[in-house]
C-alpha cells in the first residue's frame, strides 16, 4: 500500500467557536491518583443497530508472532445465526474499531508493525459489500469507543495522542476539533481534574460528546461542545461520590446517550450504567462492586440493555431502571457478551479459529450451545 496516496489532510472548516475551546492558558490538572481499573476493557464488544448486532472479537494465536487476527461478525435483524463478515484486504492485527448507524457501518483498522494512519472502511449491507473511505491520518486509540459518526455520515475519531479530530459528511479531510490539554484548560476539564480522554460520541442533536477519566471524585467526565467550550454534561452520581471516576464507554443510539462509568480503585472498584433521555436527564443503576476481576469488555443491546463481561468469568446485565442480573458462568473462551433481540444473551467463544456461540437469559443456571462458526485464518500472513 502506497502510504502516501491515503494520508488524510488536515483541512475541514468546523465552528469557529468550538476550536476556540482548543486555546487558552495551561492546564491546571488535578494529579491526584488518576483512576485506573483492574484492566482496560477491550475492543472485543457488541453493539445493536437497524441492521442488527454487531461484534468485534480477537481470534488466532499469539500477538507477538503476529497470528493475532480481529474479526467482525454481524447477526442480521431476522435472522437466526451470526454470519462473518471481517472487511477483506487489510490487516486487523491492531484491532478493529466500529461506529455502526442506522444500516451504515464504518471499521476503523487501528495501527500495527509501525504504521502511524487508520484505515477506515464501510458498509451498507450488512458486510455484503465494502467500500474504502479516506483514511485517518493518525493512530486511533485503543478504546473501544474511539470513532463516532455524526449526522449526515460526519465523523469523531479520539487519537493515541489524546487529539480529537472531526471530518465532514463525504470529506476528504480531517481537521482537529479538541484535544486533551485543552479541554484540561477549561472550567469544565478543572471540576473533573481530566486525566485521559477515553472515548467519544454524539448527541442526538449532532453535539460531539467526549468521555474521560477525573481525578476529582465524584465527577462524571462527559463533555459536550456548546457555548463555545466545552462542558461537563454527564449525570451526578451520589453512589460514586467519594470516588475517582472514568467513563469505560461512551455512546449514543436510539436518541439518548450510553455511559458506563468506573471507579479506579481497586480492590473495591465498581460500575454504575447511565442511559440519558436526550434531553440532559439520567437515569442510572445501582453500582455493582467489580473488586479485582477488572472489566474485561462491554457491549450494547436493544432497548438500553448494558452486558458486562468480568475478568474472572462472570457476566451481569442491566436495563434502564432495573438493577444487574447474573449471568451463569461464562464459558472457557468467551470474549464479548452480544445481548439480542428476545431478551437473551449470546456469549462469544473464542478458540483459536473456532468462535462457538453459548446463549442463556439473565438469571439462568446454564449455557445452551447454539452455533459454531469456522474462521478462515491464514497464520503468518502478517509477519
Amino acid at each position: 500500500m502506497n502510504r502516501r496516496r491515503h494520508r488524510a489532510v488536515l483541512g475541514l472548516t468546523l465552528a469557529g467557536a468550538i476550536l476556540m475551546a482548543g486555546c487558552g492558558t495551561a492546564p491546571q490538572v488535578v494529579r491526584s491518583s488518576p483512576p485506573r481499573l483492574a484492566r482496560p476493557v477491550t475492543l472485543n464488544t457488541s453493539q445493536t443497530s437497524a441492521a442488527g448486532t454487531w461484534a468485534v472479537v480477537l481470534m488466532g494465536g499469539s500477538a507477538a508472532q503476529h497470528n493475532n487476527f480481529w474479526q467482525l461478525f454481524i447477526l442480521q435483524a431476522g435472522s437466526a445465526g451470526w454470519k462473518l463478515v471481517t472487511p477483506p484486504g487489510t490487516a486487523d492485527n491492531g484491532g478493529l474499531v466500529i461506529a455502526p448507524s442506522g444500516q451504515t457501518l464504518i471499521t476503523a483498522f487501528r495501527p500495527n508493525q509501525g504504521l502511524d494512519f487508520s484505515p477506515l472502511i464501510q458498509t451498507t449491507d450488512g458486510g455484503k459489500a465494502w467500500a474504502s473511505l479516506n483514511p485517518l491520518d493518525g493512530p486511533l486509540a485503543d478504546v473501544p469507543d474511539a470513532l463516532a459518526v455524526r449526522p449526515g455520515g460526519g465523523l469523531l475519531a479520539l487519537l493515541t495522542t489524546g487529539s480529537v479530530v472531526a471530518a465532514a459528511p463525504g470529506g476528504t479531510t480531517w481537521r482537529t476539533l479538541a484535544s486533551e490539554r485543552a479541554i484540561a484548560a477549561t472550567a469544565a476539564g478543572r471540576r473533573c481534574g481530566l486525566t485521559a480522554l477515553t472515548a467519544v460520541a454524539v448527541g442526538p442533536s449532532g453535539t460531539p460528546l467526549l468521555g474521560g477519566a477525573c481525578a476529582r471524585q465524584g465527577t462524571a467526565g462527559i463533555f459536550a461542545a456548546a457555548a463555545g467550550t466545552w462542558q461537563l454534561a454527564g449525570p451526578a452520581v451520589p453512589a460514586l461520590a467519594g470516588a475517582d471516576i472514568s467513563v469505560v464507554r461512551l455512546i449514543q443510539v436510539g436518541g439518548r446517550e450510553i455511559a458506563l462509568l468506573a471507579t479506579g480503585r481497586t480492590p473495591g472498584a465498581s460500575l454504575v450504567a447511565a442511559w440519558s433521555d436526550g434531553r440532559g436527564h439520567w437515569t442510572l443503576s445501582p453500582p455493582f462492586a467489580v473488586g479485582r476481576a477488572g472489566i474485561a469488555s462491554a457491549s450494547f443491546g436493544p432497548g438500553g440493555v448494558v452486558a458486562v463481561q468480568l475478568g474472572d468469568r462472570h457476566g451481569e446485565v442491566t436495563l434502564p431502571g432495573r438493577g444487574w442480573q447474573p449471568l451463569p458462568q461464562l464459558p472457557p473462551g468467551t470474549t464479548a457478551l452480544a445481548a439480542v433481540p428476545g431478551g437473551v444473551v449470546d456469549a462469544l467463544a473464542v478458540r483459536r479459529t473456532r468462535l462457538t456461540i453459548w446463549q442463556a437469559r439473565p438469571g439462568a443456571s446454564a449455557w445452551a450451545r447454539t452455533q459454531s462458526v469456522g474462521v478462515p485464518i491464514e497464520f503468518g500472513s502478517s509477519s
